[in-house]
């Protein structure tokens, strides 16, 4: 009997479409101000700042989750299951986003927000280690392997870190989040190794990528 495989596009379009529902839920947060003056707008500063920050997060989850879809053709059956999960976790997002703005990133909320960063890191960890598992050396080296498990292990420390220091000092809290964060915004080292192939590649023969 033929096995029938997941190829990881339609993982990676499964994943798109619960991304832009996650994203449109936190956007029905964002509520107009009733009086029309600028005072107004600088009062919700709050709301848009933890907007946008969770906006960010989104992207660069979405940015990393397609650049390692692209090292494996197919997904395996513990691939398909830890994406759901990190799906769910994501979609946690708009609650924990929601309660810091309307507490005005009080110490509690702020410390389940960072918790639902840690949940996510956690599941993106494994996300990453299945596709590296699965990944040839060819396509990825081990330098890079080691790269990508350290900077998820330095974001995750300082998501707890945040998430210990929030209930204390919760804008502290808040910019530690804000720290982490900044290691995700070069998903491109995986790409670096797939670069160099096609390179080598003759122009007739165009490797299958996922775009």
């Amino acid at each position: 009997m033929h096995e029938h495989k997941v190829t990881t596009e339609r993982v990676g379009a499964f994943s798109d479409g619960m991304i832009a529902v996650i994203i449109t839920l936190m956007a029905l947060e964002l509520k107009a101000p009733e009086d029309a003056s600028i005072r107004a707008i600088l009062a919700l500063w709050q709301t848009l700042l933890s907007y946008g920050l969770s906006y960010l997060f989104i992207a660069i989850i979405w940015v990393n989750h397609h650049h390692l879809l692209r090292l494996v053709r197919y997904a395996s059956p513990q691939l398909i299951w830890i994406n759901f999960a990190h799906l769910f976790l994501v979609s946690l997002l708009p609650f924990t986003t929601a309660w810091m703005a309307r507490t005005d990133l009080a110490p509690v909320p702020v410390a389940a927000y960072a918790a639902v960063f840690v949940l996510v890191n956690l599941a993106y960890l494994l996300f990453e280690r299945e596709i590296l598992y699965h990944a040839a050396v060819a396509e990825v080296s081990e330098q890079t392997r080691r790269l990508a498990r350290r900077r998820t292990l330095l974001g995750l420390a300082t998501f707890i870190a945040a998430g210990l220091t929030a209930p204390a000092l919760p804008p502290l809290g808040f910019a530690l989040i804000c720290s982490a964060l900044l290691l995700y915004l070069r998903p491109e080292i995986f790409s670096r190794p797939i670069a160099k192939r096609e390179s080598r590649t003759p122009a007739h023969h165009s490797p299958n990528h996922f775009n």
